[in-house]
């Protein structure tokens, strides 16, 4: 029995939370191309499909850079365990670094990702946008287009590391899963219909 809490119970503590149906498709994407990812990787599988349903529990609250600092607070009041609380506060593209979190006002913390389940979420959120899913460049595309660069390097380098441990480009995996991948489990009734698919 996992010490995690399992995909319904993730839906369950996202809609308490106030997320809406739009976040709550978002989590069960992330999940679904995590969960391929990590089929490829050694890692904690329960762990890492918890991390990727709560790791936007924050946007009930606040959709800007914040949402990951008010999430990580909301997951230790819940009483999660403190991997999951990890996960949601490093899953901000492939971390923030000091410069960063002062830029955006966060509190003095580490914001990197460097557990392989924290890389894993936080590199599959880099490859959805809202419900579909995209090549990593895209997040790598628009960093470089906000003027940030360390970001966007940290991006493709964390593609770069979690490809070679998954023995092939993990842009190939979402190739192969199409832009609207079948949910399953629990997160099957947030399976979005094509005429609402953006």
């Amino acid at each position: 029995m996992s010490i995690y809490p399992n995909e319904a119970e993730c839906i369950r503590l996202l809609e308490e939370a106030g997320c809406k149906r739009r976040v709550i498709i978002h989590c069960c994407t992330v999940k679904t191309l995590a969960e391929e990812i990590a089929k490829g990787i050694d890692c904690d599988m329960d762990l890492v499909i918890a991390g990727a349903m709560l790791h936007d529990i924050g946007r009930a609250v606040d959709h800007s850079i914040n949402h990951a600092v008010i999430g990580y607070g909301i997951a230790k009041d819940l009483g999660l365990p403190d991997e999951i609380c990890q996960i949601i506060k490093r899953h901000t593209g492939a971390g923030l670094d000091e410069e960063d979190a002062e830029e955006f006002g966060l509190p003095k913390d580490d914001y990197i990702p460097r557990t392989i389940e924290q890389k894993i979420v936080a590199h599959a959120d880099n490859m959805v946008s809202d419900n579909k899913l995209v090549a990593h460049f895209h997040s790598v595309e628009k960093l470089k287009i906000k003027g940030s660069f360390r970001g966007a390097d940290r991006i493709e380098n964390l593609h770069n590391e979690l490809s070679e441990i998954y023995g092939s480009d993990l842009d190939i995996v979402v190739n192969d899963m199409g832009p609207y991948p079948e949910m399953t489990g629990d997160c099957a009734e947030f399976t979005v219909p094509p005429e609402c698919r953006l």
